[in-house]
């Protein structure tokens, strides 16, 4: 498990998952989900199953 600094109190958070800080109750600035990724990281993966998709119907034909 990872440990995290609140950049409020400067106390350590061990919940990966907690958007909160348990202590000062600030937002701990983290993203959460999908859109925890980058647009492009997101993008390129999209284009990278299309591409394999698309592969693999051509050679199932």
């Amino acid at each position: 498990m990872a440990e995290y600094i609140c950049p409020h109190c400067k106390n350590p958070i061990y919940d990966d998952d907690a958007l909160l800080c348990l202590y000062c109750g600030e937002s701990l600035g983290r993203k959460r989900g999908f859109l925890k990724y980058t647009p492009i990281k997101v993008l390129f993966a999209v284009i990278v199953l299309l591409v394999i998709v698309s592969f693999a119907f051509l050679v199932l034909r």
